[in-house]
């Protein structure tokens, strides 16, 4: 399906930079639209939740200085333990905010408000039943959290998962699961997604709020130090091997996590994830650290020499 007007503003690339736990702030999220991909971040990112206002404030702002700017996006994660989506969400009306991705369970409050002025609603899944579930609350496109993916990940290959959901919905869909370069995108769009969904790689940049440790150990990882496991929040997602080790844990055997425990917003959350670090399995195609602008001027190269490449072939 063709990308939304709305979100098709300026695109230099079919890409959604993925809202990231502590790493997405908006000096990140300024540089990726500035650049041509849509940047994004969880409003829970902002802390105290009053700074939400000024950080949405910061990136409208910086993008009406700039024609050439694509649009951005917030995440919300949907779940009690947040405490405080009302809150933010309020903010998000407020300031028009054009994509909102919803994360967790069924966005179904929350799609009125924003369809109420043209915005648009994702919603993040891993099975086809999430993916009806979000379709049945009025959400506008999906985002398939594949295998491989990091933070919160399914466990479903890409082929499988976007053949099931092609059947039965014909509108956006963004493809996340060890996206690192420009052929994974190209790659992307060849499966039937419409956009790459793209977050490991872009913790690697000068903007991300990352300590130099964790973009180091992104460059150091390869596929086999990323663990995937529910011990941290709750919910199954892919760490970095070498972050658990640090933290004075056996990655191999991590104790049991009641589900009902779940933890995505608080203080625990918050240390989990700062000090156990997210990542996806595309982290050994993965080898510097750059501005963001020079990233995504290097994955436009790489995508339109893969376009070259299969041209050439007869494809």
């Amino acid at each position: 399906m063709p990308i939304p007007h709305a979100l098709g503003k300026n695109l230099v690339l079919p890409v959604i930079c993925a809202p990231m736990f502590i790493v997405s702030n908006p000096e990140m999220v300024i540089a990726q639209c500035k650049s041509g991909v849509i940047g994004s971040f969880p409003a829970l990112n902002a802390r105290p939740a009053e700074m939400l206002d000024a950080w949405l404030t910061r990136i409208k702002t910086a993008l009406a200085d700039d024609p050439g700017a694509a649009p951005f996006a917030v995440n919300q994660i949907v779940h009690p333990s947040t405490g405080r989506l009302e809150h933010d969400m309020a903010l998000c009306v407020k300031h028009q905010v054009p994509l909102i991705i919803t994360s967790l369970a069924a966005p179904t409050a929350i799609v009125p408000q924003i369809h109420a002025y043209g915005g648009l609603v994702f919603h993040d899944v891993i099975s086809v039943r999430h993916a009806e579930k979000a379709l049945e609350a009025g959400v506008d496109g999906l985002i398939l959290v594949c295998s491989g993916a990091g933070g919160h990940a399914g466990t479903l290959s890409p082929f499988a998962l976007v053949a099931e959901i092609r059947k039965f919905f014909d509108g956006p869909l963004v493809l996340s699961g060890a996206i690192s370069n420009g052929r994974a995108i190209l790659a992307a769009q060849a499966m039937g997604a419409d956009f790459a969904y793209m977050g490991t790689r872009f913790i690697a940049t000068h903007e991300a709020n990352a300590v130099d440790a964790y973009k180091q150990a992104i460059i150091d990882s390869a596929a086999a130090d990323v663990v995937y496991t529910p011990y941290f929040t709750g919910v199954h997602g892919n760490y970095l091997k070498q972050s658990i080790v640090a933290a004075g844990l056996d990655p191999a055997n991590l104790p049991e996590r009641d589900k009902s425990a779940m933890d995505f917003g608080g203080a625990t959350a918050a240390k989990a994830w700062k000090d156990i670090w997210g990542a996806g399995q595309g982290v050994g195609a993965i080898d510097d650290v750059l501005p963001v602008a020079q990233l995504v001027d290097r994955l436009t190269q790489e995508y339109l020499h893969a376009k070259a490449a299969l041209c050439s072939n007869g494809f």
